[in-house]
């Protein structure tokens, strides 16, 4: 059955009519469907825009420090702020020599040396290739010139400056020698070589010189090379060292006699008897060690030793058990025998015999002047150890880097 097309009055043609009765029900039910879907879609804008400005009015109501604290908060430790310090002042804390603090730091000079200057001349020449000097200091007596003589004609003027200790008091005798007047001499009667180093061996008087050589006068060095034995010194790091004795010499201690093989040796071995001596030994005399004729410091050894040298005790036995303190490290490291420069220690007793005085003494009164120094070294002993000791005791922020006790034998 075709359908109708009916056309209004204004010639347009409004489409089929259609006589199906369920097209005519969803044209009647269109209208109020959309209308309370319009009307849910108004009700719950309207509850999303009331939301909306309570949380903006909770917000607005809320202290802004705290809103930027919840926001960024800083961790706790950057809460703690440092209190402004004030500026150092430079000039307190200045490390002033005793004695200077009157004087602007620039002018205070508080070293020296022996360097003798000349009277004329521009006082503040520079010597561009001035070498690295030492210093040989020697007590002698005029009775053995010939030896001292042999034994200072072997350091080179160059490289070490000169210094006698006239125990005697006899110092013109020297003048007819070619080195004498570069010398520089001391001359007070019957005393010892450490009365001597103690008083004129201050530590601010040879900081200038790299090694300190504290020698006996009755040492022959037919084999003995200064500058060789100086290279051998630093090369093996020795801040206490001393030349070996040849074995025809008076040889008080095994470890300072002439090792056969090598350069240096620090220690040697005793493995019968009392006082072992072993690869194991930290001490004096087995190692760390050296005898007090002919030992040789470093600049920074000898200011610690020069301090230990007792004012009152003159023969400074017992020191040589503890120079080891001084030896900037290890004692077994850092002090030593040098083999390949080696002399000969004659033993000539000098001390007690007059000194080299004019006056005739007996034979009798000569042996009992040496008895005399005899028992006073022994008598120093003593009294060293004990001070020692004492001190130990004594001082409570010192700490001992050699607990063991030294070995004896």
């Amino acid at each position: 059955m075709m359908s109708s097309l009916i056309v209004p009055s204004d010639g347009l043609p409004q489409g089929p009519i259609s006589n199906d009765a369920s097209h005519k029900r969803f044209f009647g039910f269109a209208p109020p469907a959309a209308l309370i879907f319009f009307v849910l879609i108004f009700i719950a804008g309207a509850i999303v825009t009331l939301d909306h400005k309570e949380k903006l009015s909770i917000l607005q109501l809320q202290p802004k420090e705290a809103f930027a604290t919840e926001e960024i908060r800083p961790p706790a430790t950057s809460e703690l702020r440092a209190e402004p310090t004030e500026e150092p002042n430079i000039c307190e804390n200045q490390c002033r020599p005793s004695g200077s603090e009157a004087l602007p730091r620039g002018i205070v000079q508080d070293k020296s040396n022996f360097q003798m200057e000349s009277l004329g001349g521009d006082p503040e020449r520079k010597e561009d290739s001035r070498p690295s000097k030492s210093l040989l200091a020697i007590p002698v007596g005029i009775k053995q010139k010939v030896i001292v003589n042999k034994l200072v004609s072997k350091f080179p003027a160059a490289n070490f400056i000169v210094m006698l200790f006239h125990y005697d008091g006899m110092v013109d005798g020297w003048r007819d020698l070619k080195w004498s007047d570069r010398a520089i001499h001391v001359a007070v009667r019957d005393q010892t070589k450490w009365w001597f180093a103690k008083r004129f061996l201050h530590p601010d008087l040879v900081s200038e010189y790299e090694y300190v050589f504290l020698w006996d006068e009755d040492i022959e060095v037919d084999s003995f090379d200064p500058l060789k034995y100086l290279r051998i010194v630093r090369r093996e790091g020795l801040e206490i060292s001393q030349p070996a004795l040849d074995r025809r010499s008076q040889i008080h201690h095994r470890l300072t006699a002439r090792g056969r093989k090598g350069d240096v040796h620090r220690r040697f071995y005793k493995t019968n008897g009392h006082g072992r001596c072993d690869g194991n030994s930290t001490g004096p005399p087995c190692t760390g060690w050296v005898e007090m004729m002919v030992p040789v410091f470093s600049r920074a050894a000898w200011r610690c030793a020069w301090h230990m040298i007792q004012n009152d005790l003159v023969y400074a036995w017992g020191m040589d058990y503890k120079l080891g303190y001084c030896a900037q490290g290890d004692r077994w490291r850092n002090v030593g025998v040098v083999d390949s420069q080696y002399v000969l220690h004659r033993g000539i007793p000098t001390l007690g015999d007059g000194g080299g005085k004019a006056a005739v003494t007996t034979s009798a009164a000569s042996a009992t002047d040496r008895l005399a120094v005899r028992q006073r070294s022994y008598t120093e002993l003593q009294v060293f150890n004990r001070r020692w000791k004492e001190a130990v005791a004594e001082d409570g922020c010192w700490t001992d880097p050699y607990p063991n006790p030294a070995t004896t034998g």
